[in-house]
């Protein structure tokens, strides 16, 4: 029931392998929904979660070289 639920929220993707069915996690969803979290949970005062977003961003980014 759980995965149905992410599934039709767009957090998890599916595929099917023979008789199985393989569940993964849609980064980007959960990114953006993680993003609108800490974004709405300042209730108008970005001081106060400003400092998590810089860090978020800077663990979600690429190793360089």
């Amino acid at each position: 029931t759980q995965l149905a639920i992410l599934t039709r929220a767009g957090l998890i993707r599916s595929r099917r392998e023979s008789r199985s069915v393989i569940y993964s996690a849609d980064y980007d969803q959960i990114g953006g929904l993680i993003g609108f979290l800490m974004q709405d949970c300042c209730q108008g005062r970005p001081e106060v979660c400003g400092p998590l977003l810089a860090m978020s961003a800077a663990a979600c980014a690429p190793a360089c070289c």
